[in-house]
Order: structure tokens, then C-alpha cells, then sequence
């Protein structure tokens, strides 16, 4: 078996990298790599695949190597994230085009595609809760319309002959990542987290959740053009979770004075959209408005470890604490 993993050196695709290669020894696996890569970053890929050094915004090096090569499975998680200071162009070749450039890839040596997409083509606040597969995509900043376009891609595709598998992981949770969760835990350790007084439902997704939705698929057979939204098995009340973190940390609940009405929040809301500021506009929306997603399809279809947000995002609070 040959697979092709995108996004090694990142939360997601450095978990799926070292599962399916302590699982499957026997597999060849070729990870693709930004050239810049630190070396200490790539001394943990090591051993585990053959590294080529492409950066997936560089299009014509990309197709240069894809016309020499084939994989059994093609592993696309490779991504610009939302809130990098990159331009739209560089999200678009990087996010999009190269999305394209695997999939003729696949389509001409009839390999698997699994793409790992976001919940975030839901934009960062779905229209409706739980979002699931027939709710509307809203490309509310760049990051969250190049996944949606690049799904699309995929979707034709399949008509051509592409098998393929599209996986959206929520906001993820794992050692080492710097995203979300750690900013949330760096806030309340310092109490610089504003608290909305309104009860909202967040939804996270524990690393070991997607790692081994990603592993099942190379494992067993799924109909083709699956698509999952991938998160822990219950969404928590946001400030269940402060709580949570705060008590982990300084064995009290998060300070009252802390807690602000959500008309405050509204009015951030408003001056970063009117700044067009889409990183903070999305920030202040995570914790001020609910947001969660329907995940019975995926442990319907797939046997994987189940995981609660509370108390298993201890681990995260014990990873900062080192």
C-alpha cells in the first residue's frame, strides 16, 4: 500500500501520520513538506515516511512530482489555516488549486482521495444547530471559502470516477497545537477571558477522534462520497468548560466579575466586521454564540474511540502546565 499524506507537520496530519505508519509498518508513506520546514519538525516524520519537500502553493513543482508518482491513498490535509497573514492568492493555490492538482492525480491512477475539509464551511457560526450535511455553506472569510470550494472540486469530481471521502473536523484539541484551545487555556490562566453571561454550546474535537476517523478509512471499505463532521460525541456549555479549566488551574470557578452581557459581545462583533477584521470577528463569535454539529453519522459508520470534551480536555490543561 502507497499513501501520500499532506499536512505532516501539522496537529491533525502529524497524528494520522504517526497512527497509520505504527499501525501499518508494511506501508510506503510519502509526506509532502514546506521546504522552509524546521528541521527538528522534520526529525519527527523521519522514519515513519519518505519526505519530499513541495509546498502545496507551489503549483507547477506540485504537478511535477504528481506526474511521476502514483498512491494507493492520497491523504490531502494540507491546508493554510484561517487568521495566517497570507494573501488570497496564496490561500486559493494553496487550499484550492492544489486540492485540484491531487485530485487529477487520483482520478488518472484510480486512487482513494480523503480530504480533510472543516466545519467551518459552515461558517464560523452555522445558520442552523446542529449543522449537518444539508445545511448551508456560508464562506463568512477566505479560509472558510476555500474549503468550501474546494468540497465542490471533490463533489464533480466524482462523477469523473474519483473515490473519495471528505472528513470536517471541528476545532481540534492535542499537545503541541497553538489554535484555540491553547489561546482559551492562556486566557482564563490569566483571567483575560470576557465570559458571555448567555448559556451557549461549543463544540471540540478531541485529536484522538480524528486521527482515528482517518485511520478507519484506509482500514475499511466506505461508500463513496462520504461525509462526515468530526467532533467529540456531545457539544459542552461554554462556560462548563471555563470552569473546567479554571478549577484544573487554580481549583476555583472563573471569576463572576468576569462575565459580561452579550450586547458587549455584539458590539466587538460589530467593530472587527466593520474593520474587516475576519480573524477577530470569528474569535469573538466562538465564544459568544453557540456552535455545534450533528456527529451521529460518524459513530453510526464508523467503530472509534468516543471522547467528552469534559473531563478529557485535561490533557491539554496538563500539557501548558509543562
Amino acid at each position: 500500500m502507497k499513501i501520500l499524506i499532506t499536512g505532516t507537520t501539522g496537529l491533525i496530519g502529524g497524528s494520522v501520520l504517526s497512527r497509520i505508519s505504527q499501525r501499518h509498518p508494511e506501508y510506503e508513506i510519502t509526506a509532502l513538506v514546506r521546504p522552509e520546514t524546521d528541521p527538528s519538525r522534520l526529525a519527527e516524520i523521519s522514519g515513519k515516511a519518505t519526505i519530499e519537500k513541495i509546498d502545496l502553493g507551489n503549483i507547477s513543482k506540485l504537478i511535477e512530482y504528481l506526474d511521476t508518482h502514483s498512491f494507493d491513498y492520497v491523504y490531502h490535509i494540507g491546508a493554510l489555516r484561517g487568521g495566517r497573514k497570507f494573501s488570497r492568492q496564496e490561500f486559493y493555490e494553496t487550499n484550492v488549486l492544489s486540492t485540484e492538482m491531487l485530485i487529477e492525480n487520483c482520478i488518472k491512477n484510480k486512487s482513494t482521495l480523503i480530504f480533510c475539509s472543516s466545519v467551518g464551511v459552515f461558517g464560523a457560526i452555522p445558520t442552523e444547530l446542529p449543522a449537518n450535511n444539508l445545511t448551508q455553506k456560508i464562506g463568512d472569510n477566505y479560509y472558510h471559502y476555500t474549503k468550501i470550494e474546494a468540497e465542490k472540486r471533490i463533489n464533480k469530481a466524482m462523477l469523473l470516477g474519483l473515490k473519495a471521502a471528505i472528513l470536517r473536523p471541528s476545532i481540534t484539541y492535542g499537545e503541541g497545537d497553538f489554535g484555540f484551545p491553547y489561546q482559551l487555556v492562556k486566557m482564563i490562566k490569566g483571567h483575560r477571558l470576557p465570559l458571555i453571561t448567555k448559556r451557549i454550546w461549543i463544540h471540540l474535537c478531541h485529536i484522538d477522534t480524528i486521527t482515528s476517523a482517518f485511520t478507519w478509512l484506509v482500514e475499511n471499505d466506505f461508500p463513496n462520497g462520504l461525509v462526515l463532521n468530526v467532533a467529540d460525541r456531545e457539544p459542552v456549555l461554554f462556560k462548563d468548560l471555563v470552569n473546567f479549566i479554571s478549577r484544573q488551574l487554580t481549583n476555583k470557578n472563573y471569576p463572576s466579575i468576569l462575565q459580561f452581557d452579550r450586547r458587549l459581545f455584539r458590539a466587538w462583533e460589530y467593530v472587527f466586521w466593520f474593520l474587516k477584521d475576519e480573524l477577530w470577528t470569528s474569535r469573538v463569535q466562538l465564544i459568544s454564540r453557540s456552535w455545534f454539529y450533528d456527529v451521529k453519522p460518524l459513530f453510526e459508520t464508523m467503530d472509534i474511540p468516543v471522547h467528552y470534551t469534559i473531563p478529557e480536555f485535561k490533557f491539554i490543561i496538563e500539557s501548558i502546565k509543562k
